[in-house]
């Protein structure tokens, strides 16, 4: 007999397509194009980091992440890895909160050096291109 109610399966079935959604995140900020990247993201989605300009809307996102490529500071190229451990996830319905620690390593050809980490706590939307952030909060340290 099966002792998994529908609704177990389904909150398990959201927090594994969410962690994935993470990952993307991820490694399209390391090797994938901003397109990609964007997709992760809702048309209103909201990015915020200390010390940052707070970017509101996907486009404006995806215009930060050109700005880190065109520095060098992350993307292909760039040898840097975004890693993200810790995840719990809190689905309710259509929308869930997922708490992640991370690292950001550089000099990955080599010898990696831990650059930095901290903390995201992400806020997303079930929309018919699947989950999406619509917020992004990173707080470093």
């Amino acid at each position: 007999m099966d002792t998994t109610s529908e609704r177990e399966r389904s909150y398990g079935q959201a927090q594994f397509e969410i962690r994935n959604v993470l990952a993307r995140i991820a490694h399209s900020s390391d090797e994938g194009t901003l397109e990609e990247y964007g997709a992760c993201f809702t048309e209103d989605a909201r990015w915020e980091m200390p010390g940052q300009v707070v970017r509101k809307g996907r486009t404006e996102i995806c215009l930060a992440g050109a700005e880190r490529r065109a520095s060098a500071i992350a993307g292909p190229g760039t040898r840097t890895r975004h890693l993200i451990s810790t995840t719990a996830v809190t689905v309710h319905g259509d929308e869930a909160v997922a708490e992640s620690c991370w690292q950001f390593y550089v000099g990955t050809g080599g010898r990696p050096v831990l650059a930095s980490m901290g903390t995201y706590r992400d806020t997303f939307r079930r929309t018919d291109e699947g989950w999406q952030v619509t917020e992004r909060i990173v707080r470093p340290g």
